[in-house]
């Protein structure tokens, strides 16, 4: 399946890849009973919008249930802040270098190992329901059904085994969990399961469920201590085209064109006569999906709530206050649905007594802008992009009630899930397997810093290419194509407003952290970061 995308809609077409030989693995021990495997997956959901993370924003009952009745991940992060890239690192454990998928568009090749593939091969059942979005056709599953490029909220198309689907009239977050609750009831009762369970939400444009659209209000939620971040000493900060106060009306405020009349946002794509036309057509598209019924409640709702913005449409403070309150209303109803779904699904595991031997994960592609820095969407090394959520639960082999601190990345997935279904993890994976944390053995080599490496420019959002290293106090960043460096107190700057790269006090720190990155980098094989520069004058200098 070759994927053709721009922001908001994917054409697709499928692409055959040859399958390589199988991947030898470790067959378990026959008498011992396998855990069933639900590994559950949102997209953009920023830990934040989680309230078992601590977060106001949000009351997420259901998803906090696997928190509780497990363990919580306080230091989980992504290897490269964006989509694509990210579910490919999840299903093979290795760095976008090494699994060839490095931006939105790179087309994943499906011939390699991954946890599901190996599964499949141990006798697993797989399957995979929901989004997908690596521009070829899911291989390692017994079953799948999966979105067409991004996916719609309403109405929403599926590719299958067999052609297209559209499910009129249905939303995608119920659809989505309908399929996967149609999976477990007709799945194999003589074989373990592991199904990815995969939701569109809470991705761009944010469209909430019809039943929701009056769950809630944001008038109460203030705004983040940095959202009129001004970018000193951050010249890539100062370049991204992300600011909430230059999202679309059309997209992602949902105005109609009559209660604007000219679109004055960038939405991402630096204003372009091309951005804004891509925008509205992907909103008309968006709007004119949903039924006569949905599009009624769905206009009464709108046009009351809109009604504001004719009111400060005038005053750019104002806008940009009500465009983020606007924003994040339908950014968390989306939430809402997912977490409704998520209770769905794990009551249907304690109906059919699948509750003690099925390892359920939740957690989501990357972190995301809920108004820090003034943004939305992704990318940055940053904090809140990196971040991402991850909890799991298992009761037969996990303690519950438990709150993991040590660094781990979305790369440990893959192995993870190997391990606990005992099958030997091939040595081209790069994560660590997290079970012995989960057990509360610390390894006594576990990782003391983290690597991440963010790759597509010039693209929508204007993000410059970087690499970096984080530890558990500090962070240093390197935007190479401007050959510019930032290195953050994480510690004293937990917002990282505060470029300490060029500081004296921290001239130990920064040669410290040059030295972690370049030897993380040699251990990870990342050669097209190229050797560190500053590594190398010191090398040149004979020091």
């Amino acid at each position: 399946m070759r994927c053709f995308s721009h922001p908001y809609m994917t054409l697709c077409m499928f692409l055959s890849i040859a399958g390589l030989p199988a991947v030898a693995a470790a067959q378990p021990d026959a008498s011992a009973q396998r855990p069933n495997i639900l590994f559950i997956m949102s997209d953009d959901h920023a830990q934040r919008a989680i309230s078992a993370y601590g977060g106001n924003l949000a009351e997420t009952p259901n998803i906090d249930r696997i928190a509780v009745e497990g363990a919580l991940f306080r230091n989980s992060f992504v290897t490269n802040s964006i989509c694509t890239p990210s579910r490919a690192v999840l299903l093979t454990g290795k760095f976008s270098h090494r699994n060839g998928v490095r931006i939105n568009g790179d087309v994943f090749d499906s011939r390699q190992a991954t946890f599901p593939r190996i599964l499949q091969e141990q006798g697993y059942e797989t399957a995979v329901v929901g989004k997908w979005h690596l521009s070829s056709e899911p291989a390692g599953f017994d079953h799948w059904q999966v979105l067409e490029g991004q996916g719609e909220y309403y109405s929403p198309r599926f590719l299958t085994p067999t052609g297209r689907v559209q499910y009129d009239g249905s939303y995608v977050t119920d659809k989505i969990t309908d399929l996967a609750l149609e999976f477990l009831q007709n799945r194999d009762r003589n074989r373990p399961f592991m199904m990815l369970y995969h939701h569109k939400a809470p991705h761009r444009n944010w469209m909430p469920a019809i039943d929701d659209l009056d769950a809630g209000n944001a008038s109460g939620i203030p705004l983040p201590d940095s959202f009129d971040d001004d970018y000193s000493g951050r010249p890539a900060a100062q370049e991204a085209d992300m600011r909430i106060a230059d999202m679309f009306l059309s997209y992602d405020m949902k105005l109609q064109p009559d209660d604007y009349g000219t679109e004055t946002g960038s939405g991402g794509g630096s204003g372009s006569e091309e951005a804004v036309n891509q925008a509205l057509e992907a909103w008309q598209d968006a709007y004119a999906r949903l039924s006569p019924a949905q599009k009624a409640s769905w206009d009464r709702y709108y046009d009351r709530v809109n009604a504001g913005y004719r009111q400060v449409k005038d005053d750019p403070e104002a806008l940009a206050r009500w465009k983020y309150r606007r924003y994040m209303r339908d950014y968390l109803a989306t939430v809402r649905a997912v977490d409704r779904n998520v209770g769905r699904v794990l009551d249907y595991l304690d109906a059919q007594g699948l509750y003690e031997n099925t390892i359920v994960i939740y957690t989501s592609d990357q972190g995301f802008y809920l108004g820090e820095h003034g943004w939305y969407d992704k990318r940055f090394m940053y904090e809140e992009s990196m971040r991402t959520p991850l909890l799991i639960r298992y009761p037969a082999g996990v303690r519950a009630g438990q709150q993991v601190d040590e660094l781990v990345q979305n790369l440990d997935l893959a192995p993870t899930l190997l391990d606990f279904a005992g099958a030997l993890v091939p040595a081209g994976m790069q994560g660590l397997s997290l079970k012995k944390l989960l057990n509360g053995n610390q390894p006594g080599n576990w990782r003391d810093a983290l690597y991440y490496h963010y790759y597509q420019y010039p693209a929508w959002h204007m993000v410059n290419p970087h690499y970096g290293v984080r530890s558990a106090t500090h962070k240093l960043i390197h935007f190479y194509m401007m050959d510019y460096w930032e290195l953050y107190d994480l510690e004293r700057d937990p917002q990282e407003m505060n470029n300490r790269y060029n500081h004296p006090g921290y001239a130990q720190v920064r040669e410290e952290l040059h030295e972690r990155l370049g030897q993380l980098q040699e251990q990870y094989g990342d050669n097209a970061a190229g050797t560190d520069p500053h590594l190398a004058g010191r090398q040149a200098a004979g020091q």
